[in-house]
């Protein structure tokens, strides 16, 4: 396990965290497919926090793509490096999410984020194909997707399309795919169902949340 420091360049109010988040957006690469969907490397990456402590531990799992048996896996634990601010939820985190990828034995491969703009802020920090895949919809509105699986409908701000409302279980309440960096949102999506086999979630994501939270627990413990 890593633990981390705040970097000492790392924005410290709204105003400097939206100037960052500009000028990386406009670094943003959204014309690639990305890798082909069950070739290579796939690794979630997710966070847990002790709020009283004010501490995140995140965790990145690598999994092979094709067999979705893990690969490597490594952990990080620091200080919150960002007050919560809705839009903003990537400064928090991105740290000591930055220091658990670092730890990884191997290439990550294309990276899934619990969320929603850590995603985009991810990939371009470190030029990873990156997508997010995210439990709930946030501020975002969406008609409900056709049952079967594989349905999908757009995820939308007012009347932009920022993602789609994915069904990766008939009958199952949809989880949210919005894209990151090099990956297109059909493949996102793509992606996203060659994730979930058996379950509702992305299989990178409930092992990365399972290690995330082991390793805010034996943080106390120990």
């Amino acid at each position: 396990m890593t633990t981390v420091r705040t970097p000492e360049d790392w924005p410290a109010t709204e105003e400097q965290a939206r100037a960052v988040q500009d000028q990386l957006r406009a670094r943003l690469i959204l014309d690639e497919t990305g890798p082909p969907p069950g070739t290579g490397r796939v690794t979630g990456v997710d966070v847990a926090y002790d709020d009283e402590r004010d501490v995140v531990a995140a965790a990145a799992v690598v999994l092979d793509a094709s067999s979705l048996d893990v690969v490597a896996e490594a952990t990080a634990v620091g200080r919150v490096s960002f007050p919560y601010v809705p839009g903003l939820l990537a400064f928090r985190e991105l740290p000591t999410v930055l220091a658990a990828l670092d730890a990884l034995p191997c290439p990550p491969g294309l990276v899934v984020c619990d969320g929603y703009g850590l995603a985009c802020h991810l990939g371009v920090l470190t030029g990873l194909p990156t997508i997010g895949v995210a439990k709930n919809p946030f501020t975002f509105t969406y008609d409900d997707p056709d049952t079967p699986r594989g349905s999908s409908s757009p995820l939308l701000a007012g009347t932009e399309e920022v993602g789609r409302a994915l069904r990766t279980r008939d009958a199952v309440k949809p989880v949210f795919v919005s894209v990151g960096h090099r990956v297109s949102l059909a493949g996102a999506c793509a992606h996203t169902l060659a994730l979930t086999p058996g379950y509702r979630l992305p299989e990178t994501t409930r092992r990365a949340d399972a290690l995330c939270r082991k390793a805010l627990r034996e943080t106390y413990s120990a």
